[in-house]
């Protein structure tokens, strides 16, 4: 690993935010006239904040124990005031995975979907600023603004192509999270009102000493803030907003959006596990059955919603939703091992649920011809020696044609096997990450013990079968059914995208040992956050070391 200067690595925590921020700012700048110049500065810009995460993770996994990796101050002003950003495995984890979905999506909407509407690309990067920003943010008030700023893009990017339904679903969907927002404020407030402070680490030093008569107080502005965290999350039955939302958006979008619900999820992992851990005293694991229980009924809801639907784009919202039940389920119980596990699911989930929103369009795509971009080649010709009709007078389709030796078109197996590959990690069968992903969980609920761990082992075996029940269905009516259509015709920067999602899905089972070592400390220091309240209250401002005397 390639050594960086000391002021760089102090620094690197804040780049992610910083370059999609100023990319966006050029590309407004730039104007819509000049389109191709503003698709190159978004890929290299996207591209170059995947780098700064993976850069960002190698380096936090350096450290041998759970420890925060660094914490920067944006103001320079003394903890708890003014901005703090603070990076450590869990937040390098999920600025990570914005990285690859973010890229992948780009990419695949640059032959088509860049040209539905205007101001794509600026969207698109204030869309990732406000991913990386929630994710690296260490105070509460920077919190609700960095999902103001990657709301405020997703409803752009919900709208980007227009027609009814995305305006349906757009005016729905920016309701539910204007109402979100509001409880995340009046969240906020009250918590300031009890502890006088919105910095994270503060809040968990100052919790422990909130008097008896705040208790309930402070229990009414953590669930107030919880349900705007779980509405975000999708939980049921705060997710009817979700389906026509993630169904109706675009391609590339929807695929982003994959990781919205994912957003919530963290903020509630985060700041449960640091404000209410067991130390807390009388508010220690304030409403861990609520997430177990209702993390369970969100997971039964998005099995049985993937086992009722008929359409591709259904089953992968649905899909979305049993991710974001079976996260929250395992958050509740407060187990690293089960956490450390679940993160391992999130990150295969996420990526495989990204690949699977790319998928769709493709799939619908192939059903109508009339639509279809530049083709990759798509036929091979059949073996000239080999003859099974004369040789064996067997091996026909209906039409009396040979089955042996025929040429299958190149754009049909592509989409055959990434379908199987999505449909194999999201209903978590083996090998692929989506089994070692419920592997691992299911190890830690058998250890653990209890009806509630039962419930969920159950619940994840039964969401695993419901799952494959739905995509074998889909992928029988898309790949099994005679008919005399063509063989689809793809554009090669639309399939690169899926590919290499699946590529990274198949990553994390070749390094499954080194990531889920990564992923148990992860987990250690969520649920020891001693060391993470202490980096980021101990970090002082940058003094000036020298001063220029006034003349």
């Amino acid at each position: 690993m390639i050594d960086l200067p000391a002021a760089w690595l102090q620094s690197l925590p804040v780049a992610p935010v910083l370059l999609p921020l100023t990319a966006a700012a050029l590309i407004q700048l730039i104007g819509e006239s000049r389109r191709t110049l503003c698709a190159t500065l978004n890929v290299a810009a996207t591209l170059a904040g995947f780098a700064l995460a993976v850069t960002l993770a190698l380096w936090v996994a350096r450290e041998q124990s759970p420890a925060v990796f660094g914490v920067y101050l944006p103001g320079n002003w003394p903890v708890p005031f003014g901005i703090v950003l603070v990076a450590d495995h869990l937040s390098a984890l999920m600025t990570v995975l914005t990285g690859a979905v973010g890229s992948a999506a780009l990419v695949y909407a640059l032959p088509r979907w860049q040209h539905a509407g205007v101001h794509f690309h600026a969207l698109y990067q204030l869309q990732l600023a406000g991913l990386y920003g929630a994710f690296l943010t260490g105070d509460l008030f920077n919190l609700f603004v960095f999902f103001e700023v990657l709301l405020a893009a997703s409803y752009g990017l919900l709208l980007h192509g227009g027609g009814l339904a995305r305006v349906r679903a757009g005016l729905h969907y920016i309701a539910i999270n204007l109402a979100a927002s509001l409880l995340f404020l009046i969240g906020v407030a009250v918590l300031y009102g009890v502890t006088g402070t919105l910095n994270m680490a503060d809040i968990a030093l100052k919790l422990p000493r909130v008097p008896t008569g705040d208790l309930g107080l402070l229990h009414v502005g953590a669930t107030i803030l919880a349900l705007a965290f779980l509405t975000k999350a999708a939980l049921w039955p705060l997710n009817f907003w979700l389906m026509p939302a993630y169904t109706a958006a675009s391609a590339p979008a929807a695929a982003v959006f994959a990781l919205l619900t994912k957003v919530g999820i963290y903020a509630l992992l985060r700041l449960w596990t640091l404000c209410f851990p067991a130390s807390a005293g009388a508010s220690a694991h304030l409403g861990g059955e609520v997430l177990v229980w209702g993390g369970m009924a969100t997971l039964a809801f998005g099995s049985l919603g993937m086992l009722a639907s008929q359409r591709l784009g259904h089953v992968a919202a649905y899909a979305v939703v049993a991710s974001s039940g079976t996260l929250l389920a395992a958050l509740g119980f407060d187990e690293p091992a089960l956490t450390g596990a679940a993160l391992y699911y999130l990150a295969s989930s996420t990526l495989a649920g990204c690949a699977l929103f790319l998928l769709v369009e493709l799939l619908e795509r192939a059903r109508d011809i009339d639509t279809v971009a530049e083709p990759i080649e798509d036929t091979l010709e059949p073996l000239p020696f080999y003859d099974p009709v004369a040789r064996t007078g067997v091996n026909l389709d209906d039409d009396e044609q040979a089955l042996v030796g025929r040429a299958l078109p190149l754009g049909l197996a592509f989409l055959g096997i990434t379908f199987s590959g999505c449909a194999l990690i999201v209903s978590g069968m083996p090998p692929l990450s989506g089994f070692i992903g419920k592997l691992a969980m299911l190890s830690a609920l058998v250890a653990r013990g209890g009806v509630a761990a039962w419930t969920l082992a159950a619940l994840l075996l039964g969401s695993g079968l419901c799952a494959l029940t739905a995509l074998a269905r889909i992928g029988i009516r898309h790949f099994w059914s005679a008919d005399s259509r063509p063989g689809p015709r793809l554009h090669p920067v639309e399939c690169a995208p899926i590919a290499l999602l699946l590529i990274g899905c198949a990553l994390l089972v070749i390094a499954g040992e080194p990531v889920l070592r990564y992923l148990g400390h992860a987990a250690e220091a969520l649920h020891a956050p001693a060391s993470y309240v202490e980096a980021v209250l101990t970090t002082r401002p940058v003094s000036a070391t020298h001063v220029e005397p006034v003349p």
